[in-house]
């Protein structure tokens, strides 16, 4: 079965999950509010200049799950998808992600996002599959840690690889979508590599390699 993989931030949304699930706990008023939007709005620059340290943004970005339980997190998810995501999601990506399930491809997405954000987006989304960074529970409760490699940058071809040989899944006549530098490792890794609304220097490379670059921005 043919790999269909989707970079979520920005290619299939229009917008950053991760960043405006921080901008939401902002708004809420559950964070330190300014010094919180502060961290956020710097984090986001440094994904954007492709300088981020995967591991310390994670820290800061989970920290705020360990106040809740898990029925609380579960509603406030709920609130996040509906007032922030719904407005985000593009006709163009539902209707690519149709495309690729018509023809009976598996569909994959890999995102640095960490999977309590991105685990329902997936979902709605339709995706067979999600490899993304993955928050540790004890005792039904978020840690603010992490458990084993974040799905960045190179990260996210170490994660897809375990994930190969785990199932037995093939790279032969793979997609992957993406908008940003940061997934170049995986970009060079597919079959079809595509950029989608990409940054300026992913743009660029497209255009020196020969890459499709579309967009899914209605």
């Amino acid at each position: 079965m043919t790999l269909a993989i989707f970079d979520l931030d920005g290619t299939l949304l229009n917008g950053d999950s991760d960043y405006t699930w921080g901008q939401f706990l902002v708004e809420k008023g559950l964070v330190d509010t300014q010094t919180y939007k502060d961290a956020n709005d710097n984090f986001f620059l440094q994904y954007q200049a492709g300088s981020l340290d995967i591991q310390e943004y994670l820290a800061f970005s989970l920290a705020p799950l360990t106040r809740f339980s898990g029925a609380e997190l579960i509603e406030l998810h709920a609130t996040f998808m509906k007032e922030k995501i719904q407005p985000m999601m593009l006709k163009k990506a539902t209707d690519l992600l149709q495309h690729h399930k018509n023809q009976g491809h598996f569909l994959l997405m890999i995102t640095a996002t960490n999977q309590f954000v991105t685990g329902p987006i997936g979902e709605a989304l339709g995706m067979d599959h999600i490899i993304a960074p993955v928050p540790e529970i004890i005792n039904d409760r978020y840690t603010g840690k992490t458990v084993g490699i974040p799905s960045f940058q190179e990260g996210k071809v170490t994660r897809l690889n375990d994930w190969l040989t785990e199932t037995g899944y093939s790279m032969e006549g793979s997609y992957f979508y993406s908008d940003s530098r940061n997934d170049l490792p995986l970009l060079e890794l597919v079959t079809h590599p595509v950029a989608v609304d990409a940054d300026e220097t992913l743009t660029k490379i497209a255009e020196e390699r020969e890459w499709p670059h579309i967009s899914l921005r209605d």
